[in-house]
Formats: structure tokens, C-alpha cells, sequence
């Protein structure tokens, strides 16, 4: 995370700008944003409250203060105390050139540029900027702000380190950058996606499938596959124990075969852009623009997580992400006050919504965790620290509904500790009205994570517990601290 930049100037905000602003500024990087269109501002905030939606319910890793997103006049002002420089203008090389060579003599020569382009070349882009050796390719792909991959590629007059430097600030927000050895028409998945989409236009504009039937051939069958493993280790599991060159040996002739046309594109004739309109209307069933990309991100959410769990692709990238997250330093205050700790907030997402129309119980045993974790980390303990505390018993109580899109904090006291143990009582309320939804009583246990063991707490560590316990002494004990469950009776 610390190779994140502090600003970062975007030239352009179309549907790749907006992106990338939701990217930079939810991991807390300040955007400068120049696009004279008069709709740029606009699509940008829909753009990033889509992203809000989407990184809340992906993770629940603390996300750094947001960056602020300041909309400027002229190319110059964005670059203006920019630390790094991405160009997402209209695909047209006219453009992309006098805009990079505008903003290049503004900016100081030390800072690295890319451009989002999804096929022209690094060399003929940087011909007319100012130390053009700064210039990259950072080509993302839609949503920027959930799609970890980013193609990174230079011109004749790159210098290797712009390369490296942009590579560093992809990964610090969370990406995974692909590194070309050379730049060619396309890049790597532009040219593998231009070839199926041609395939798909011809399989329409010959009557063989529709719109939708082709989007069902890839989506409930290939694309499935694709989420974990490439075409090549795809292949290679087809090839049985015997591996590719059974498969390679099998299958290769069919390559011979006259069945694609890849060199080929069906004419764009009135007829088939009608075609195509009509049955993409049919398969958005009225839905619009942003209902489609909060399916789109719904989706994606759910199957990153789930290949999370499995340490592959996507899901590989979110887990090394999360880490980073995890192990950032808390911005803690230069004192704990006399009040109870507020570390955590979240927004109810409709899943944790049950068929009562309000947040499940599981939910508040979350939120409470996550709190729990938050204090840890305020604690300054971490993944590596080779130690933490573990709950070993808890106490909720129940006390109010949260719905869908509620906004939520919790507050936590020490009630107690020693050597090896905390007393912890949280609190959850709704922000904006404080009401009090739930509270959770935790007893948590000092324990050796390699060993599994419990241990006394290293003295620094019992240091910054005793610094809250000091705090927290003069706190009166909450009402529901201690208390029992059960049903009063005749004895």
C-alpha cells in the first residue's frame, strides 16, 4: 500500500475514467479529474457510489479514508501537485496525443504517465510529450474498480523504471498488473477478446444463435472455467493424465478446420446493428445502464469471493489485497479519550437482509467481529504479529432492527483485563439517530497463534491495552454488562 499516490490526475472520465477514479479514490488517493464533457461529473458519481456498493460488500478488509474527487478546468490544473497521471480519453490517437503533450509539459518530469488505451501504440502516443520516457500503458478492464488485472506496456522510448513504478502503483491498489515484453496492436487480452467477438458477430449476423444464446454458450459454460484457469491449463486438465501433448495430439488438427474467421468481420450493415439492437433490448428486459452493472458487480462480488477461498485468480488478488489492508497502519489517535473506542462503521447490504425485512442475527455476531478486529488493529496487532487475542465467549443482545442501506457504528469499552485476558463490551447503533441496536459482551483470550496456546501478552502490546484501561476507568459499567439469560420463577 505504501507505493499508493498521494494524488493522482486523471485525464478523462468517461466509463474507464470514472473507473479509475472509484479505484484511486476508495484507497484513499485524491483525484484531480479534467474531461470537458458536461455529463463527466455525473457519470463519476454514479460510477463511484456503484464501487461504494461493490468494495463494502467484497471485503470487509478497513478500507483507508477515501480520497476527494475535485473536478478541474484544463488538462494543466490536473496535473497540477499530481503524483501520477492516467489518461483515459476516446480511443483516437489524435486526441490521446495532444492531450498527453498538453499535460506533460505542465507536469514535472519525474512523474510517471499511462494511458488506458485498449490497443494504440505506447511509441506513437509519447512522439510529441514532454520526456516522453515517462509514458506507459495501463490498460484496466470494466468495472476498474473490481477487475484486478491492468496490461502494462512501454514504448521505444519508455524508460524501464516508468514501467516499474506505474506496476508498483497498480499493485498498491490492489491490482495485478500484466507486464508486456513488447508492445503489439491490442496487447494481450484485447487480441484474445477481439477474436471471440468477431466469432460472436458472425454466429448472429448468420442466424446461427442470438445475442443471448451466444452470451449463454460463454456464461454457463467457458467463462465459468475462465474465472480460475486460462485456456492453457483449461487444455491441459482436457488432455487427461497424459497432459497437453495428448490433448495437443488429439484435438490439433481441428485447428486445421475452416471453422473460425478470424481475419474475417461480418459487414456492420444497417440490417445487423438492427439485429443486434433489437435482441440486446430484449436481453435487458428494461433494465438500464447502472441496473445491469450493479447485476454485473453483484456477480462478480460473489464469484471473487468464492475463488478467495481456492487462492486463485481473481480471488488470489483480493486475498494478497486484503493483506495489505490489513497490515496498513491504523491512523490512531495521540491519546485514548474518556469515551468508549468508535472503530468500525459499515452499511447494511440487502443481503444480511432476512425474510423479516431486517438484518438476520448472524449479522450483529458480524458487525461486533469486524469491531473486535478493528480494536486489534488499533492495538497495532497484525496478521504477521504472530500472536492475538481470540473470543472465547459472548453475550448478545438484541435490542433494535437495522434495515438494508442503515448506516451503523459501534463503540467499545474495556471493561476489564489482565495478563492474558479482555473484558470487551461493544455497542452498535444506527448513525444519524443513535439508536441502539445491539450490544455484545466478549471475554477474549491472549493466544500463541503458531503454538495455539494461550500466553501472557508481550509488555508493549499490555502497555497500549493498559493506556484504554486508563482511559476507560472512569466510564460507568453499561446496564446490560454481565447479565444472565434466563426466564424468572417461582424458587
Amino acid at each position: 500500500m505504501a507505493d499508493r499516490p498521494g494524488t493522482v490526475a486523471l485525464l478523462g472520465g468517461g466509463v474507464i475514467g470514472a473507473g479509475w477514479a472509484a479505484r484511486f479514490a476508495l484507497n484513499g488517493v485524491d483525484v484531480r479529474l479534467y474531461d470537458p464533457a458536461p455529463e463527466a461529473e455525473r457519470t463519476v458519481e454514479q460510477v463511484l457510489a456503484n464501487a461504494r456498493r461493490a468494495l463494502g460488500r467484497l471485503t470487509l478488509s478497513p478500507l483507508p479514508a477515501e480520497g476527494t474527487v475535485t473536478r478541474v478546468a484544463t488538462p494543466e490544473e490536473a496535473v497540477e501537485g499530481a503524483d501520477f497521471v492516467q489518461e483515459s480519453a476516446p480511443e483516437r490517437e489524435e486526441l490521446k496525443r495532444a492531450l498527453l503533450a498538453a499535460a506533460s509539459r505542465a507536469a514535472p518530469a519525474e512523474v510517471v504517465f499511462a494511458t488506458s488505451t485498449s490497443g494504440l501504440l505506447p511509441t506513437r502516443l509519447q512522439a510529441d510529450m514532454a520526456h516522453p520516457e515517462r509514458l506507459t500503458v495501463g490498460h484496466p478492464f470494466n468495472p476498474v474498480y473490481l477487475l484486478p488485472l491492468v496490461e502494462v506496456c512501454g514504448g521505444d522510448r519508455t524508460a524501464p523504471e516508468a514501467v516499474e513504478r506505474a506496476a508498483a502503483i497498480y499493485r498498491g491498489l490492489g491490482m495485478r498488473p500484466l507486464v508486456l515484453r513488447r508492445e503489439i496492436d491490442g496487447f494481450v487480452a484485447d487480441r484474445l477478446l477481439e477474436a471471440l467477438w468477431r466469432e460472436a458477430l458472425w454466429l448472429v449476423a448468420d442466424d446461427v444463435a442470438t445475442a443471448e444464446e451466444v452470451d449463454a454458450a460463454i456464461s454457463l459454460g467457458a467463462g465459468l472455467r475462465w474465472a480460475c484457469m486460462g485456456p492453457f491449463l483449461t487444455y491441459r486438465i482436457a488432455g487427461g493424465t497424459a497432459g497437453m501433448r495428448h490433448f495437443m495430439e488429439h484435438f490439433g488438427p481441428a485447428l486445421q478446420l475452416p471453422w473460425t474467421k478470424l481475419t474475417d468481420v461480418p459487414e456492420l450493415t444497417d440490417e445487423l446493428l438492427d439485429k443486434l439492437l433489437a435482441q440486446s433490448d430484449a436481453q435487458a428486459a428494461g433494465r438500464d445502464v447502472r441496473d445491469l452493472e450493479r447485476l454485473r458487480d453483484d456477480c462478480l462480488v460473489s464469484l471473487i469471493q468464492g475463488l478467495r477461498s481456492h487462492g486463485v485468480g481473481a480471488g488470489e488478488a483480493l486475498a494478497e489485497y486484503e493483506r495489505a489492508l490489513f497490515a496498513a497502519p491504523v491512523e490512531a489517535p495521540a491519546r485514548d479519550g474518556d469515551a468508549p473506542l468508535r472503530l468500525h462503521s459499515t452499511v447494511v447490504p440487502p443481503e444480511w437482509i432476512d425474510y423479516n425485512g431486517h438484518a438476520h442475527e448472524s449479522t450483529y455476531l458480524r458487525v461486533f467481529g469486524d469491531t473486535t478486529d478493528a480494536l486489534l488493529r488499533h492495538l497495532g496487532l497484525d496478521l504477521d504479529a504472530g500472536s492475538s487475542y481470540y473470543t472465547v465467549e459472548t453475550h448478545l443482545s438484541h435490542l433494535g432492527q437495522a434495515r438494508a442501506g442503515d448506516r451503523l457504528h459501534t463503540t467499545t469499552q474495556l471493561l476489564g483485563h489482565d495478563a492474558k485476558r479482555l473484558h470487551l463490551y461493544h455497542a452498535l447503533y444506527r448513525t444519524g439517530d443513535e439508536a441502539l441496536l445491539a450490544t455484545a459482551e466478549h471475554m477474549m483470550l491472549h493466544v500463541e497463534t503458531g503454538a495455539q496456546r494461550a500466553s501472557p501478552a508481550a509488555p508493549a502490546l499490555l502497555d497500549r491495552v493498559e493506556r484504554i484501561a486508563r482511559a476507560h476507568a472512569g466510564l460507568p459499567r453499561p446496564d446490560r454488562a454481565g447479565r444472565a439469560i434466563g426466564i424468572p420463577g417461582p424458587h
